[in-house]
């Protein structure tokens, strides 16, 4: 029996997921006969902070043992909405509202939700279909090249496969000062690898100047740190990685500063008066001081890192502004910002960077780090905008890595398959097109510990510094990190391969993930097998939009091994399998399984005689025609 009511199929909902501002969009119940209601039934439907609307149903069709009832919701808002259905039989009111990630029933449920985005929302193109490459620079590659004007207080290592530094001095303050020289020369002269590996944007963590390794605590937002070159050597990195076909995103920290910077200034360092040392500096209206000067507002109560405030006029103008530091940077050749804590930075501000980067060029990108869903994420009691058009182009997709880990730690087909496709249900088509898929970043454990070791939860910095994984170990990790990486390659969005991920790299948690690159020990294995994982996906022309569908769940298919999944396209589907195994899975009878298809061929993999074979920890495509 079919349900009341389900969002994934479009004879329920006319359209998938999001909806443009303006278009019509059909909803649908089935009610058995035996119901009947008193009056017809309604769409209930609602924005936070507005009243509800009560759109009146009707009979659209009648069936061998149901009605249905329809309605046509025009969206006129751009935001959140939330909704569910309702009638009356015999005096008694009755709801349907969601009861899983997607279908109602008569019951207690949650709302089921619907995004509405702005009709002039559309993302940049040169990302679309391509793949990421995320770098932390001080640990890719060291040129050898001698910079000049470094500042005081730096450890320089030579010791490149060495644990960086993480023991507290005696106040219990990690100072990050320990530098392995990885500088912006080395990254240019890696990008024949990159190249070969497939790579079309190469996301850096930051290089602005700043006194620790990581380069989150800003000291000046004009200058690349000395230690990983100069601006003229960024503005290079993007003129040669362009003849290679790939563009540069930079790391963009805006929600706070460093304390040892020119804005602040706590340390004295520059010549400069900061905030800290006289409330008569132009950048003192930057920041909140509680008890002036050693009481300020700080990020995480850390307080080398003073929060800004980011609707000050003076500082979005410095950031913002036409000779601003987003302008400078795009204009040197960054392709865009990812922003760090975006669900920290305003709204307001985010408004206004979106106006200053499309008003430099709309082909300019910007992702945000958001580790929820970003279209219904709330933060300090604000329900935040991010991707309804007037602010980011898309986020970080930690709700995607959650989903594929845990399927392949043994977690049900169904848990993966809700966990994507409410993704994919939520967000704009627009924002889909560009989200940055990833199973490993520098803020979290490197997948191939996280599948292949012991969990290191609860565990101390100084059981994960040295903390490698033993050969048994490490073979069901590669195995597993390949399945991962068929999953995000393959699955709407972008994907983005963490430095080294390629080349067998272990790390626990910051900053054991952020060793150096094994250049000359690297497994070259996995840098093949990631580097077919690019052609593949170069090949297929679905890949540049965000429409899918699960084809293979529970209910429907006995050998839980496999994830599959379409990359729809307007002529042809195509199906891909991915096995989470140890074993050769082979599926028979694949077009009864895959009723909804025919003209089935090989693409990749295994497949002849109605017969599908997908080997251990590998992936099986095929395209065919969706029969609609």
């Amino acid at each position: 029996m079919r349900p009341i009511y389900d969002t994934w199929h479009i004879e329920y909902k006319s359209i998938f997921g999001a909806v443009r501002k303006n278009e019509t969009c059909r909803f649908s119940i089935r009610l058995p006969k035996d119901v009947c209601p008193d009056y017809p039934p309604v769409l209930v439907l609602f924005r936070t902070g507005f009243k509800e609307r009560f759109i009146p149903m009707h009979v659209s069709a009648e069936e061998e043992d149901c009605f249905v009832y329809s309605c046509d919701y025009n969206a006129r808002y751009t935001d959140v909405h939330y909704y569910y259905f309702s009638y009356t039989c015999g005096g008694i009111r009755y709801y349907i509202k969601r009861i899983n990630a997607h279908q109602g029933a008569v019951q207690d449920g949650e709302l089921f939700q619907l995004t509405v985005y702005a009709d002039d929302y559309f993302t940049p193109d040169f990302l679309k279909g391509g793949v990421m490459y995320q770098i932390f620079p001080d640990r890719f590659c060291r040129s050898g090249k001698p910079h000049d004007n470094i500042p005081a207080g730096r450890v320089i290592r030579e010791d490149w496969d060495g644990t960086p530094w993480y023991k507290p001095d005696h106040n219990g303050h990690v100072w990050n000062n320990d530098y392995f020289g990885g500088d912006i020369a080395g990254i240019i002269s890696k990008l024949d690898y990159l190249e070969k590996l497939g790579v079309t944007c190469i996301y850096l963590n930051p290089i602005f100047e700043a006194h620790e390794n990581h380069r989150y605590n800003t000291a000046d937002y004009m200058k690349v740190d000395p230690l990983l070159g100069t601006n003229e050597d960024f503005k290079q990195l993007c003129e040669e990685a362009k003849k290679r076909g790939m563009y540069v995103l930079l790391d963009g920290v805006f929600s706070h500063t460093g304390s040892d910077s020119i804005y602040f200034n706590k340390n004295g360092r520059y010549p400069e008066v900061g905030a800290y040392q006289s409330k008569d500096s132009k950048y003192y209206e930057w920041y909140s001081f509680i008890n002036y000067p050693n009481e300020y507002e700080a990020w995480w109560g850390i307080d080398t890192l003073p929060n800004v405030i980011e609707t000050n006029e003076s500082y979005t103008e410095f950031i913002c502004g036409e000779e601003g530091v987003l302008h400078y940077w795009l204009g040197l050749g960054a392709a865009g910002f990812r922003l760090d804590v975006a669900d920290e930075l305003p709204d307001k501000f985010l408004n206004d960077l979106r106006r200053s980067v499309k008003g430099f060029n709309t082909e300019k990108l910007i992702i945000g780090e958001v580790w929820e869903d970003a279209t219904n994420k709330e933060s300090y009691g604000v329900k935040r905008r991010y991707l309804l058009g007037d602010q980011l182009d898309s986020v970080m997709n930690y709700p995607f890595r959650e989903a594929v880990i845990n399927f392949l730690k043994g977690g049900s087909q169904s848990d993966l398959i809700d966990g994507i496709m409410t993704i994919l249900e939520h967000y704009p088509r627009p924002s889909r097109n560009v989200l940055m898929n990833f199973v490993s970043t520098h803020d979290i454990e490197r997948a191939i510990n996280c599948l292949g070791g012991e969990s290191c939860e609860g565990k101390s910095k100084d059981w994960m510094a040295e903390r490698m994984l033993d050969e048994e170990q490490y073979k069901k990790g590669k195995n597993l990190l390949k399945a991962a990486y068929a999953l995000i390659f393959f699955l709407p969005g972008v994907p983005c391969i963490y430095y080294g991920d390629e080349a067998g790299m272990q790390g626990y948690k910051d900053p054991f993930n952020r060793r150096c690159y094994p250049w000359g020990h690297e497994d070259q294995e996995l840098i093949e097998y990631i580097s077919e994982l690019s052609r593949v996906r170069k090949s297929i022309p679905n890949m540049r939009f965000g429409r899918a569908y699960f084809v293979l769940n529970d209910e429907e298919i006995t050998d839980d091994r496999l994830a599959g999944f379409t990359r729809q396209g307007d002529d042809m589907d195509y199906i891909v399998f991915v096995n989470r195994s140890g074993d050769n899975v082979v599926l028979e009878n694949v077009s009864r399984i895959l009723y909804r298809f025919t003209d089935f061929a090989p693409a990749y993999g295994h497949f002849a005689d109605d017969r599908l074979t997908v080997s251990p920890y590998g992936y099986t495509i095929i395209k065919a025609r969706f029969v609609r």
